[in-house]
C-alpha cells in the first residue's frame, strides 16, 4: 500500500536527519529560531498524535478525538506553545523515542483503516476533502521546517 510506504520511507528519511544532526546538537537553538531540534521533534510529534488518533478513531467507528491540548486554545500558535511547555519536562531520549514511535502508530492505525475510508476524500474531515491517499502526511515538516533544519545544519557544518 503506498501510504505505508511512504510512512515507511519518511521514517528512514527521519532517523537520517536525527542522526546528522547528532546527539550533542539536539538542544541547541537554531533549527527553527528560537526552537532546538528536540523542540522540533516534540512540535512535529504533538500534531502527528493528534493525526494518529484520528485514523484510529475513524478504524474503530468512533467519532473525531477531542485533541490532546485543551478546549480554550484555538490556534495554532497556542497550541504549539501548549505542546513546547509540555515536550519541556522531557529528555531528548524520550522525545525522539516517542517521535520514533508515532511512526509505527501511524502505519498501525492506517493498516487498521477499511480500504474505502484510504481512498473516500470525505472519509476524514480534518484532510479537507482529499483522500488520505493522496495526502503528504509529512508535508508539514519536509516544506516547512527541514529547509530550516538543512540551512542550520549548513551554518554548522
Amino acid at each position: 500500500m503506498q501510504v505505508l510506504d511512504r510512512i515507511a520511507r519518511e521514517h528512514q528519511s527521519w532517523r537520517a536527519l536525527v542522526e546528522e544532526v547528532g546527539r550533542d546538537r539536539m538542544t541547541e537553538p537554531g533549527p527553527m529560531g528560537e526552537w532546538s531540534f528536540k523542540d522540533l521533534a516534540a512540535h512535529l510529534l504533538g500534531w502527528r498524535q493528534r493525526t494518529v488518533a484520528r485514523f484510529e478513531a475513524g478504524a474503530e467507528g468512533r467519532g473525531e478525538p477531542k485533541p490532546p491540548w485543551p478546549d480554550e486554545l484555538g490556534d495554532d500558535d497556542a497550541i504549539n506553545a501548549w505542546i513546547e511547555e509540555q515536550s519541556r519536562r522531557q529528555s531528548v531520549d524520550d522525545v525522539l523515542r516517542d517521535v520514533d514511535e508515532s511512526y509505527d502508530r501511524l502505519a498501525t492505525a492506517v493498516r487498521a483503516l477499511p480500504d474505502r475510508m484510504i481512498t473516500d476524500p470525505n472519509a476524514f474531515p480534518s484532510l479537507e476533502g482529499q483522500a488520505l491517499v493522496d495526502v503528504d502526511l509529512f508535508g508539514h515538516l519536509n516544506e516547512e521546517h527541514l529547509p530550516s533544519v538543512r540551512a542550520w545544519l549548513a551554518e554548522r557544518a
